[in-house]
C-alpha cells in the first residue's frame, strides 16, 4: 500500500458539469497541498485543470479503449496502475459506479456525489411543488470529499490570475486597451433554456452604444455562428470569437471578460471558474436545482416570471416541453438584463 493519499476523481461530462468541479478541486488542493488529485474525464476538458497544482489529468477514451463494458474493466486496470487509495466519483452514474465498486472490490475507500434526484424532482413537479433552494453542486461535491475524510471550505475562493492574452487572440479581438469586456453566450442544449434571439439582439444593441465596451459572442457550430452573425448586426464593438479560437484560447479570453453573460449552460460555469461576474438568464430552469455559478449571487441570476408560469421551473436540466411555457423567458425584460450587466462595469 503507498503510503501518501492519492485521489481519483471521475467527472465524465458535460462541460458544465465538468467545470463544476473546478473550484471544488481548487480549493482541495490549496486545503491538501500534500495530496495528489488526478482527474479522469474526456480529454478535452484537461485545460479546465492544468493550472491547479497537485491535480493531473487522465484523458478518458470512451470511444475505443474504455468503451462498454470490457473498456470500464481495463479503465480500473488502467488507473489502478496509478496506486490510489480513494475513489471520488463526483459522476454517479452507471459507467462511474462500475470503475468504483471495482475499486471498492479492492478495499480502496470511494465514496459518490449525491446528486439531490427527489428534492429536485420536488422543485419541478406541477403539483405539489416544493418552490425552495437545494444543495448546491459544489456542495455536493464538498460532501462527497467530506465521506472520503477529507474537509474542503469553499468561502473565500481564490481565483487565478487573468491570463495574458496572445498576439494571435488580440488579432481576432481587436484593440481591448482601455476597454470593458462583456462576453455574451446566448445559447443552450435546450431551446427552453435560451432567451428569445430578438430580446437578445435588444441588449446587445444596447451594450453596443458605449464605444468603451467591447461585447464577444461565443458559440460553436455553424448554425450558431450564422446566428451569432446575425447579432453582430455590424457594430464595430460587437465581435463573434465562435469559430475563430481554440478552446484553450477561448479560456484564456473568457478569464479576461468584465461580465459573461450567459444562459443556464457550460459557458456561465466557465466563466465563473475564472470568477469573472456572471449574469445568467433563466426559463425553464432555476438556479435553485442546484446549479447557479460559483460564487455568484442570486441577483445575477435573472428568473422567468412565476407568476406568469407557476409551473416553473419545470425541469433540471431544460428537456421536458410545458405546452403555453414557449414563451416564459419573456418576462426577463432587455432593460433589467443590461441594467444588471451595465451596473457591474462600474469602476
Amino acid at each position: 500500500m503507498p503510503k501518501s493519499k492519492d485521489i481519483v476523481v471521475i467527472r465524465l461530462s458535460a462541460m458544465g458539469d465538468v467545470a463544476m468541479t473546478v473550484p471544488v478541486l481548487r480549493a482541495f488542493s490549496v486545503q491538501n497541498p500534500d495530496i495528489k488529485v488526478t482527474v479522469v474525464s474526456r480529454p478535452f476538458f484537461k485545460p479546465f485543470f492544468d493550472a491547479i497544482p497537485n491535480v493531473s489529468f487522465f484523458g478518458v477514451d470512451l470511444k475505443k479503449r474504455h468503451k462498454g463494458f470490457l473498456g470500464l474493466l481495463r479503465l480500473f486496470w488502467d488507473l489502478k496502475k496509478l496506486e490510489i487509495t480513494h475513489i471520488a466519483d463526483l459522476h454517479n452514474v452507471l459507467r462511474s459506479q462500475v470503475v468504483r465498486t471495482l475499486f471498492a472490490s479492492i478495499g480502496k475507500k470511494v465514496a459518490a456525489t449525491d446528486k439531490g434526484r427527489a428534492e429536485k424532482k420536488a422543485l419541478t413537479r406541477p403539483e405539489n411543488k416544493i418552490f425552495k433552494p437545494t444543495k448546491s453542486m459544489f456542495e455536493r461535491h464538498v460532501a462527497t470529499f467530506n465521506k472520503l475524510g477529507f474537509e474542503v471550505e469553499l468561502a473565500n475562493p481564490k481565483f487565478p490570475e487573468k491570463e495574458v492574452l496572445s498576439n494571435a487572440i488580440l488579432s481576432k479581438i481587436g484593440e481591448i486597451s482601455g476597454m470593458k469586456l462583456i462576453g455574451i453566450a446566448p445559447f443552450a442544449q435546450y431551446e427552453s433554456k435560451v432567451y428569445p434571439l430578438d430580446l437578445m439582439q435588444n441588449v446587445i444593441d444596447e451594450l453596443a452604444k458605449k464605444t468603451n465596451q467591447k461585447i464577444l459572442l461565443f458559440g460553436g457550430g455553424n448554425e450558431e455562428i450564422l446566428q451569432l452573425n446575425q447579432l453582430q448586426n455590424k457594430h464595430e464593438n460587437v465581435i463573434v470569437v465562435a469559430g475563430k479560437l481554440s478552446f484553450q484560447e477561448e479560456l484564456q479570453l473568457i478569464s479576461n471578460l468584465d461580465v459573461m453573460l450567459s444562459m443556464d449552460s457550460g459557458n456561465a460555469h466557465i466563466a465563473a471558474m475564472f470568477g469573472v461576474n456572471v449574469i445568467t438568464l433563466w426559463g425553464a430552469t432555476h438556479p435553485f436545482a442546484g446549479f447557479k455559478p460559483f460564487n455568484q449571487p442570486m441577483e445575477h441570476c435573472l428568473v422567468s416570471d412565476r407568476n406568469k408560469f407557476p409551473f416553473l421551473p419545470t425541469s433540471v436540466y431544460g428537456n421536458k416541453i410545458v405546452e403555453g411555457y414557449e414563451n416564459a423567458m419573456r418576462t426577463i425584460s432587455v432593460n433589467d438584463v443590461v441594467f444588471i450587466i451595465q451596473s457591474k462595469l462600474v469602476d
